[in-house]
């Protein structure tokens, strides 16, 4: 009775998702897999997903890694059957005696070359010739009677005798992933589309950082969490978007778009490009739930775990270049929202209180706008709000 075939295709990952790339095969052509069983990785322009196995059989790769496939696609099949799954040790024993049991065969062919008057090649030889298209005469044999043995010939592929003449430049050519190429477009797009730009300040972080001494061992003992500089950030953001909803609204067609809710994309840096996972409603939010939130979604992002809805529907965007050591930048928006914060590195800095020079640990701050639709009076007066804010922690909570 002949086995039924399961094709699989590329599943709908996403309403605004239209094709996917395969990232890796988990699992090899041929080899046995399990119902609910991970088999690949595939990336869409916005994460990450699993590709799972809808049955118990033997799996048939019809797309290779780094094909991009339209949603719907035939990707793979699954053969079910009555398969035996092979353990790794019988394997190894298996692949073992296999191995033995060519070395007999080229030792016993190699006996009977004399025997074979009509070749000057040994049969295992001849094959590998014919299957390289390797030119024979520039081998020279140097087995019995000047037959070309199978060393002669993968000795001539370890050390060819012309050598190509190697390139000054070493260079290393990888495929963009889906989720690369569409970060590179949209940042193109932003740049092109978009009058961008970027207005700067510093605050004096002593507040915050006396605070965050004083009370962070009882913080995390009741909740669980540390008291973060992020929940600070996403706390006097939201306040000073209330204050000023332009810098939290966004360009659809010939309409402004006024958001009520400042959902809070935070960017996180994942070995396969940056992605923007969102705090819903920041604004209803206390500082345990901003810090866990925040370890929860970018816990998630650097496993590839996140859903669609996870990175949809944020409305202002705060980055951290600090934790990388940057001292100041100009953040890209993030479409299509109009504006994004960036935070940097706190160096200790002199500065000038009642005409004193006060050593004060200060970090820059820069905001990016889409001019179109800010004015220079509401992201300059956006800004210095949340320096005033974060400057005097005791404001976020009277929000005041």
């Amino acid at each position: 009775m002949k086995n039924e075939i399961i094709k699989m295709m590329v599943p709908a990952v996403g309403e605004s998702i239209t094709e996917v790339t395969i990232s890796s095969w988990l699992k090899k052509d041929g080899e046995i897999v399990e119902l609910d069983e991970v088999i690949a990785e595939i990336d869409s322009d916005k994460a990450t997903f699993d590709l799972t196995a809808e049955s118990n059989g033997k799996l048939i790769i019809k797309a290779q890694e780094g094909d991009t496939l339209e949603i719907g696609a035939h990707i793979c099949s699954i053969e079910e059957g009555d398969f035996k799954i092979i353990d790794k040790n019988d394997s190894e024993e298996s692949d073992d005696k296999i191995n033995k049991e060519e070395k007999k065969s080229e030792v016993v062919n190699e006996e009977n070359i004399v025997n074979d008057s009509g070749s000057n090649v040994t049969p295992v030889a001849k094959k590998i010739i014919e299957d390289k298209g390797i030119d024979i005469t520039n081998i020279s044999g140097s087995g019995i009677g000047g037959k070309i043995t199978k060393e002669d010939v993968l000795n001539l592929n370890l050390n060819p005798v012309e050598k190509k003449s190697e390139s000054p430049l070493s260079q290393n050519r990888v495929k963009m992933t889906q989720l690369r190429k569409t970060i590179a477009r949209r940042l193109v797009s932003v740049k092109n589309e978009t009058a961008m730009l970027t207005t700067f300040n510093e605050v004096d972080m002593s507040s915050i950082m006396k605070l965050r001494s004083k009370y962070k061992e009882s913080f995390k003992e009741k909740y669980g969490v540390n008291l973060g500089f992020m929940s600070f950030f996403t706390k006097a953001c939201c306040i000073a978007l209330k204050e000023w909803p332009a810098v939290n609204a966004m360009i659809d067609g010939d309409e402004i778009v006024y958001n009520e809710n400042c959902n809070i994309s935070i960017a996180v840096s994942t070995p396969k490009g940056l992605v923007v996972p969102v705090i819903r409603k920041a604004e209803t939010m206390g500082f345990d739930n901003i810090e866990n939130e925040v370890i929860r979604l970018a816990t998630k992002a650097r496993d590839g775990k996140l859903s669609i809805d996870e990175m949809q529907g944020g409305t202002f965007t705060i980055t951290n270049g600090g934790i990388f050591g940057s001292m100041l930048s100009t953040p890209i928006i993030n479409a299509p929202q109009s504006a994004i914060l960036g935070m940097h590195n706190i160096v200790k800095r002199g500065v000038v209180i009642n005409d004193e020079l006060i050593i004060r640990p200060i970090m820059f701050v820069a905001l990016s706008y889409d001019h179109r639709i800010i004015d220079g009076r509401e992201s300059v007066s956006f800004l210095v709000r949340v320096k005033e804010l974060l400057e005097d922690p005791s404001r976020l909570i009277l929000e005041i």
